[in-house]
């Protein structure tokens, strides 16, 4: 069993790692989600929720290698204590640790140098260039909803669903014809427009519960 650490602040965007993280931890994926922080903590997200972290950078042992980190984005990106989790992507980035960011997580790469030499995306170039002063990707930047690049995923705030999948797809969850089903079920639905019930394989039934 190998571990996916997503990194929380007060503040993070609770739902922008929700549909991933759920598949994450599903018995027989191969992983388990555990959340990281600055400190001890608890963290209150966007929509309230409050959440103890399971590590914080202050015990966590930087000598351990995990499978993938995950950081929603949020309004917490804004405060300069959590610049401090820099440490902890810069310990990723040398142990070709996958890292997926979405939203203002992204900006937070941006301004640390982490986007420059790959392809990747945000909430826009001009939002990224406002924010983070140090950025200077311009040439990588990609107008996309997820972009996945030697194991850095980014996205904007919008596109969960294909963040998501872009996990799913650089962990090896799912892939092809499942992977496809599972995104298009989440991101069209059960019913589109005036269709009525889309007809829905057992393999995407499977993977709701």
């Amino acid at each position: 069993m190998e571990n996916v650490y997503v990194l929380i602040t007060d503040g993070f965007a609770d739902w922008e790692a929700a549909y991933v993280t759920a598949e994450l931890n599903k018995p027989g994926s191969g992983y388990q989600v555990q959340t990281i922080a600055i400190d001890s903590d608890p963290k209150t997200s966007m929509g309230g929720m409050r959440v103890l972290p399971d590590y914080s950078l202050q015990d966590f042992s930087f000598t351990t290698a995990f499978a993938m980190l995950i950081i929603p984005g949020g309004t917490g990106w804004k405060e300069e204590k959590n610049q401090q989790a820099r440490k902890l992507v810069d310990f990723c980035f040398e142990k070709d640790i996958p890292v997926a960011a979405i939203c203002d997580a992204t900006t937070f790469l941006g301004n640390h140098g982490f986007l420059d030499e790959h392809r990747h995306t945000g909430n826009s170039l001009a939002h990224l260039k406002q924010g983070a002063p140090n950025y200077k990707g311009d040439e990588k930047y990609v107008e996309a909803q997820s972009v996945r690049d030697r194991g850095l995923i980014t996205a904007n705030g919008s596109g969960a669903i294909e963040f998501s999948r872009d996990i799913l797809s650089e962990l090896n969850v799912l892939e092809g014809e499942e992977l496809r089903e599972w995104y298009d079920l989440f991101k069209k639905g059960f019913v589109r427009g005036g269709e009525g019930l889309v007809t829905t394989s057992f393999v995407t039934l499977k993977n709701l519960s």
